[in-house]
């Protein structure tokens, strides 16, 4: 087994100098050899995104949204800067400290708030303000505009449109302008649940409710919550739901997750069967308590029609919308979500990361990250299992390494990626395994429909109905398949608690989201307080591999660490830690 050592050299240097090196880009490097590594990265954490992960040396970067949502949670640039020029080995470079002073300067600069009954956006500079009405864009969605005084006015339509403009032009809203409070709606959360298993709010759940909601004021009822796999985001969603006590939407990424929280709300809160309704193919209920998915709200006939769905939106007088697992928000639904700014709006995720780049889109249209734990202290503290990250680099054979090297780049990823001889590590792994429940991940069907033939275990995709995805997954919790084969369907929110093991065959490219959804699979603490195990497969000295460590790059950032492997190292008995 390879681990990372930094040998006598860099340990003595690393006690004896300041773990950061700040440079002029607004990257930060840390060492991973310091002894105060964990504590350096908890602090960057919070304002700052990683980007490279090697073995020795992690590199960070700021960005404006990193920054604003820092803000958000009430992080000061005077805090950030006094820590920095105390860690910085070389000093902080001086448009380092600019940049940062300028990023953080800016949030609050734009407020907007209720004026009777007209929406006012003011700005604490009427000299920017004048700038950016050069924008007409900007310019064409404001209304009685007193640039000298830095005033306008907006209808209420264009009150997320405005925010989003403002967003992209580098200017975060601070939306002070309330909500509508929707029709009301008495839920209750149980002290136990139907079976009798005593329930209540963790103490992070309690804070992730208050840095949400804030007493019904309103600076709070809008933002992101974020949360690893595991912990509990629907209960954060239901404790809500209970502060807010009005009839709710409830937005998933498919109809098992959809259902999944029909299940919790049952379990866990006073609602009735008939408060609760399915808006999906099958229904088209209109209740108190609402459930749809994004695959519904964004059908539509032809490109060239309207979503036939976003009335739903309307439909009723929401107090709160829930977005479940944020980061797969569908592009469209933003438009919608631009309608509805006067309604609680609340996403939930483990990983705030989107692959099409729009988190400056959640952040201004959703809102801000309210409430971020770190995985590895909920780890620390039992609220979620302990986890060994292992990823096996497989070598081609002689033959296949040829026709690998011969083929055009496009081709190569997918050729890696269903490389053969990973299923002769996929065996050996199954028997060290033996007798824990297993998921085997990957993206490509061709793959996966192999290997439940060699194997003879279930496979689910997407065009497994979802009736019979139930029953296997019933059958999984209740021991009697102890492996599943998961398409991309696995990357959803799936409630398999005693899942034991997650081996990953295959991926969407350099998908960092997707990695830490399929490390979530097995998050949730076992009954025996063991290890989890999260194996990787890659295809050695192959773009399969490079993705592979892009992949990796949000988990590394929450403190969790792949030792590699090979197939000789794990027969000879590496990987069970």
């Amino acid at each position: 087994m390879e681990r990372a050592s930094s040998g006598p050299f860099l340990r003595s240097l690393s006690e004896s100098v300041p773990p950061l090196i700040l440079q002029s880009d607004l990257s930060m490097v840390l060492e991973t050899a310091h002894p105060r590594f964990e504590e350096m990265r908890d602090f960057l954490l919070p304002f700052a995104e990683l980007v490279k992960s090697p073995e020795y040396l992690h590199t960070y970067r700021i960005t404006p949204i990193s920054v604003w949502n820092a803000a958000a949670t009430g992080l000061s640039v005077r805090n950030v800067l006094s820590t920095l020029r105390k860690e910085a080995r070389y000093g902080v470079p001086q448009n380092f400290e600019t940049e940062l002073k300028t990023w953080f300067g800016r949030c609050g600069m734009f407020r907007m708030e209720l004026d009777e009954n007209r929406l006012r956006l003011t700005c604490s500079k009427p000299r920017v303000f004048r700038g950016l009405l050069h924008d007409p864009a900007l310019a064409g969605l404001l209304e009685d505009v007193d640039g000298k005084e830095g005033i306008s006015f907006c209808p209420h339509g264009n009150r997320g449109l405005v925010k989003e403009r403002l967003i992209h032009l580098g200017y975060p809203v601070e939306d002070h302008a309330g909500y509508r409070d929707g029709t009301p709606l008495e839920i209750h959360l149980r002290g136990q649940t139907i079976e009798g298993n005593p329930f209540s709010l963790r103490p992070y759940q309690v804070q992730a409710v208050e840095s949400f909601y804030k007493g019904g004021t309103a600076l709070g009822g809008s933002g992101v919550v974020s949360l690893p796999c595991g912990a509990g985001k629907t209960v954060v969603g239901m404790a809500v739901m209970e502060a807010v006590a009005a009839h709710t939407l409830i937005l998933a990424p498919n109809t098992v997750a959809l259902r999944q929280w029909r299940r919790e709300l049952l379990d866990k809160t006073h609602l009735t069967e008939k408060e609760i309704g399915e808006y999906s193919g099958e229904n088209k209920e209109i209740r108190p308590v609402t459930l749809t998915t994004y695959q519904m709200l964004t059908y539509r006939k032809s490109k060239e029609e309207e979503f036939l769905h976003f009335g739903l939106f309307e439909q009723s007088d929401w107090g709160l919308i829930i977005y479940d697992e944020v980061h797969l928000l569908p592009a469209p639904v933003f438009r919608a979500t631009a309608d509805i700014q006067a309604r609680r709006r609340l996403g939930l995720t483990a990983t705030l990361v989107r692959e099409d780049g729009k988190e400056d889109e959640v952040f201004s249209l959703i809102g801000p990250k309210r409430y971020d734990a770190p995985w590895k202290d909920l780890e620390r503290k039992g609220y979620i299992a302990s986890v060994a990250c292992l990823e096996v680099r497989v070598p081609f054979s002689e033959e296949e390494r040829m026709d690998y090297l011969s083929m055009p780049r496009r081709q190569q990823f997918r050729f890696a990626t269903e490389n053969l001889e990973k299923n002769a590590v996929l065996s050996e792994l199954l028997e060290k395994h033996r007798g824990e429940r297993t998921l085997i991940i990957g993206q490509y069907i061709r793959q996966l429909e192999q290997l439940k033939s060699e194997l003879s275990a279930p496979l689910i995709t997407g065009k497994t109905p979802n009736d019979e995805r139930e029953e296997l997954y019933q059958a999984f919790r209740d021991g009697e398949e102890k492996v599943l084969i998961l398409s991309k369907v696995g990357n959803f929110a799936i409630d398999l608690p005693d899942a034991q093991v997650a081996i990953q065959v295959s991926g969407t490219f350099g998908s960092r989201q997707e990695e830490a959804q399929r490390l979530g699979r097995i998050l949730r603490p076992k009954s025996d307080g063991g290890t989890a195990h999260f194996y990787s497969l890659v295809t050695e000295a192959t773009v399969d591999q490079e993705y592979g460590e892009k992949r990796q790059r949000f988990l590394t950032e929450q403190g969790y660490s792949y030792d590699i492997l090979t197939p000789e190292t794990l027969h000879e008995g590496g990987g069970c830690l």
